[in-house]
């Protein structure tokens, strides 16, 4: 079991999240991840909240895989439940996500990125996060 710090975010097209109020880049917030490693796939699944870029509280829940495709590179994506007021005019919606990890023994550096899709997402933004592995330390 893991532990999700999250973390911080990057607008693609800074000027118009400033314009409509999501431009906040620093999303705390906490989460767990439970993993199945396999050999060439990790399964997950995740869970969490944070303060998300138009400083509303996101909550999501989500599974998808990771494949390694290097000693510590995972690409891979999840379908995940997510609700907050900022997205879909505060209506919970699934999604799903494009991700990137690069993991360590006892933490996983993670990268999201949340597409712009009309109605539901105004910009393009990557999320940054990290997972802490206890049993790791």
């Amino acid at each position: 079991m893991g532990i999700n710090l999250y973390g911080l975010s990057y607008h693609v097209e800074r000027d118009k999240a400033k314009e409509l109020g999501f431009d906040n880049e620093v999303n705390p917030g906490l989460g767990l991840r439970y993993r199945l490693p396999r050999e060439r796939f990790d399964w997950f699944l995740d869970g969490g909240a944070y303060r998300d870029s138009g400083r509303n509280t996101a909550v999501y829940a989500g599974g998808g895989v990771f494949w390694k495709a290097t000693g510590g590179l995972r690409l891979g994506g999840a379908l995940a439940l997510f609700h907050s007021d900022t997205y879909n005019d505060g209506d919970a919606f699934i999604a799903p996500v494009p991700l990137a990890a690069y993991e360590w023994r006892a933490a996983s550096l993670n990268v999201v990125y949340f597409p712009k899709v009309s109605g539901i997402n105004d910009i393009n933004t990557f999320g940054f996060w990290v997972t802490l592995w206890p049993k790791g330390f």
